[in-house]
């Protein structure tokens, strides 16, 4: 009965504690962008990068304090933990829900790269992200569609090498790529409505992961395939979180080379194209029987099954 009347109270104070922390950390990056945007000096922006950047971490650390402010999250971490916060990394992620951003987050507060993300050119204009995301050096791509390249053969291979030249900023500042591969949040429904060959994943997209590659695979050391679960949050993980019923994260991290078959053009290239999709299908079937083993391992039974879906 506590518990229950306490839940709204757990609500009001995580989601304003996060909502606040993200004003601030928010305003004083953009603080930072403003002389950057104003005096175009590579030493200088180089400067105001770094400072950024560990402002920035500082968001990474109050979304780690989150999941203990109101609640007594336990972490259940296995996998690869040599990684270090002066190299250059690309996570491929399973996305169960918004709350693998925190989940991320988390990590990377303490032995990783802050995160980075690719992002849309139109977002640039949006107030507050846009020029809080350039100040932290994440790239805007422009992508050319097959028509405007047909009008126009001069933009073929453009979007590669204008990002590319974006991305050349990562040299002078260790930096995590978060690559979402399903490109969307797991549901039942999206599940059965993807006919998914996975039992606790939908399928894949290759693009984004290749593209990405292809832009900064040489600056990678490594690739870090991690799985998330949270098998006790029956409901909305967002609200469990907030409201402090969020108990169990488990996560798995297996460090991958970057191998030169694993860098190509996957839009021009078919063969490299084929291959790539292979080699991240096969990725997912493991971490499809790794996502069952978290689910064993917090004792609790898969809640989808290929072939026909229920819920526990």
């Amino acid at each position: 009965m506590l518990t229950t009347v306490l839940l709204p109270l757990k609500v009001v104070i995580n989601f304003s504690f996060a909502a606040i922390i993200t004003a601030i950390i928010g305003c004083l990056i953009i603080l930072i962008g403003l002389p950057k945007l104003l005096l175009p000096v590579p030493a200088v922006q180089r400067m105001l990068s770094t400072l950024a950047n560990s402002v920035f971490r500082l968001w990474g650390y109050a979304m780690s304090m989150l999941f203990g402010l109101t609640q007594p999250v336990r972490w259940h971490i296995e996998g690869d933990s040599e990684l270090h916060r002066d190299r250059w990394y690309m996570i491929l992620c399973n996305h169960q829900s918004w709350v693998d951003i925190p989940v991320l987050m988390h990590l990377a507060s303490r032995n990783m790269p802050m995160p980075r993300f690719f992002l849309k050119q139109e977002l640039f204009w949006v107030p507050v992200i846009g020029l809080g995301c350039w100040t932290l050096d994440m790239p805007f791509m422009k992508r050319y569609s097959r028509a405007q390249i047909a009008r126009n053969p001069n933009l073929q291979g453009k979007d590669i090498a204008t990002t590319q030249k974006k991305c050349e900023k990562f040299r002078h500042i260790p930096t995590t790529v978060i690559n979402f591969c399903e490109g969307t949040r797991f549901t039942v429904e999206k599940h059965q409505r993807k006919n998914s060959a996975f039992q606790h994943l939908l399928p894949p997209k290759a693009g984004g992961t290749a593209f990405t590659l292809q832009t900064m695979g040489h600056q990678f050391d490594a690739i870090l395939d991690i799985t998330i679960a949270y098998p006790h949050s029956s409901k909305s993980t967002v609200w469990a979180l907030l409201s402090g019923q969020l108990r169990d994260v488990y996560v798995n991290v297996e460090t991958l080379p970057v191998t030169e078959d694993l860098i190509g053009s996957y839009f021009e290239d078919a063969l490299f194209k084929t291959h790539f999709q292979n080699w991240l299908n096969s990725r997912w079937h493991r971490k499809d029987k790794i996502m069952g083993g978290l689910l064993e391992q917090a004792g609790q039974p898969p809640t989808v099954t290929v072939g026909y879906f229920s819920s526990k």
